[in-house]
């Protein structure tokens, strides 16, 4: 059973949304997706309002969030538990992902000591001016179902690191690892005293998101999750002109050099392609390589796939698992098998939601421009590398890249003419290239970049004041 946080009370969801959940390791309905009423929406968001932003000095919120770190370490083992249960995704993978739970508030924290929010110039006079990045107000913050929680963790711990009080929902489909993280950030901050409207927890569908991002009081909105959402959120916090950080996922391309390690390849490939389930922004969609040898590549990222093991996400020796839910299995196949082309699906065989990794050769690359959000790529072959990369650029995504070859300085010029917002040479980890590097995105795979920095930013905007003793030109004394 879930339950929303509101003002300070833990409350009991009673509302259903219209989803049946599923155990993604079997495929069993465990029961519908509960969420919060109008009225319930409507009074998180009045308490908000009322509380505007958190009054206490960036020194003391630095305080608070390290104890918060310390708190959600502790639990980050029963988190990471929960998420692999409700995502199907191995907790091999989850538990890695679950240093960003402590990470997000300790190195906020850091940052405001750091004195991130605070800042002068100097004129020529030799009068200083202040620059101070204060708090929009009340914040909303909406994560998807493939890693709620890390993510969750790094919205709130921004906004509460600005100042702003945080309205947090995380997906109907995956509600459990966020709520338990927002048990624990609950309770240090009533220990803190902090006031209960500080931070909320909203669950529910598109109706209560829409409630939230569409309601003037929410100043600022962060949301992580597909096009169709990003689009609705973006329309909503135009009206009232409030700035919204998206990231929408991306349909990124692998591009292999003619002279790149045909098995480092594949094995880039292979993880791109299983990592989070496939289930994941980052993850390949187009595999791009010298004409002449899809074939022989595809197979090859097959055979290391094929090694991988299936079985229950909750299993330490679990590689590969379950796509979270049924219908979204079947909207994966449906986006396969639309792709046209030849075929290579592993061999992998699992329960529940399991579905095959697969590779899709001979598409035409116009029927391989959208993010699947499986594990699904296509596989195209290219005469010259200026073809490869309009194959990289030939989508309207652009949130991730990867070039592959041995001459490092050739790959790094490729790397700098793929349009997104990160590109990596010769590697494929989940984790970005530097920490304090921005998070960005390029064209429908959203905008206003996130980032250890950024996203504190985000949540804040700045006021300049100081002395001028200066007068408009057309004034008379």
């Amino acid at each position: 059973m879930t339950r929303n946080l509101i003002t300070g009370t833990w409350r009991a969801c009673t509302i259903s949304v219209g989803v049946d959940l599923e155990n993604p390791a079997t495929g069993e309905v465990t029961g519908p997706a509960l969420g919060a009423s109008e009225t319930e929406v409507e009074e998180a968001l009045a308490a908000a309002d009322a509380l505007g932003a958190w009054d206490l000095p960036a020194a003391d919120r630095a305080d608070v969030l390290d104890r918060i770190a310390a708190a959600v370490g502790a639990a980050a083992g029963e988190i990471v538990a929960l998420e692999s249960k409700a995502t199907g995704v191995p907790i091999r993978q989850t538990t890695p992902l679950g240093m960003i739970l402590a990470g997000a508030f300790a190195l906020a924290a850091g940052q405001l000591r750091a004195g991130i929010l605070t800042s002068t110039a100097t004129r020529e006079d030799g009068r200083e001016v202040l620059v101070e990045r204060l708090p929009w107000g009340p914040a909303a913050c909406l994560v998807p179902w493939n890693a709620p929680a890390p993510m969750a963790a790094h919205k709130v711990a921004n906004a509460l690191a600005a100042g702003c009080p945080a309205v947090l929902k995380p997906s109907e489909y995956a509600p459990y690892g966020t709520e338990r993280l927002a048990e624990v950030i609950d309770t240090v901050l009533r220990e803190a005293g902090a006031p209960a409207a500080l931070f909320q927890l909203l669950h529910g569908g598109a109706a209560v998101g829409s409630q939230i991002v569409s309601d003037p009081r929410i100043r600022a909105v962060s949301f992580t999750g597909g096009l169709g959402g990003g689009r609705a959120v973006a329309a909503a916090c135009a009206y009232d002109i409030k700035p919204v950080q998206l990231e929408l996922g991306g349909n990124n391309a692998l591009i292999a050099l003619p002279d790149a390690d045909e098995h480092a390849v594949a094995r880039a490939a292979a993880d791109l392609l299983t990592t989070l389930n496939g289930q994941w922004c980052r993850a390949l969609g187009r595999l791009i390589v010298p004409a002449g040898r899809e074939e022989a590549i595809a197979s090859l990222v097959m055979a290391r796939i094929d090694d991988l093991r299936t079985g229950d996400p909750s299993d330490e020796a679990t590689d590969y698992g379950p796509l979270i839910h049924s219908g979204h299995r079947a909207t994966v196949v449906k986006a396969r098998d639309d792709l046209g082309g030849t075929l290579h699906e592993s061999a992998l065989t699992g329960p529940g939601n399991t579905l095959a990794p697969s590779l899709v050769v001979g598409a035409d690359p116009a029927r391989t421009t959208d993010e699947i959000f499986g594990p699904v790529a296509a596989v195209h072959g290219y005469e010259t590398v200026d073809e490869a990369v309009a194959l990289a650029n030939g989508t309207r995504y652009g949130l991730e890249g990867y070039v592959f070859g041995a001459d490092e300085e050739a790959a790094l010029a490729v790397a700098k003419r793929v349009r997104a917002g990160e590109v990596k040479v010769n590697g494929s980890s989940i984790m970005s290239l530097h920490l304090f590097t921005p998070r960005p995105a390029w064209g429908i795979s959203g905008y206003s970049e996130e980032g250890t920095a950024e996203t504190l930013l985000f949540f804040t905007n700045p006021r300049v004041v100081g002395v001028e003793n200066g007068f408009a030109l057309h004034s008379r004394s």
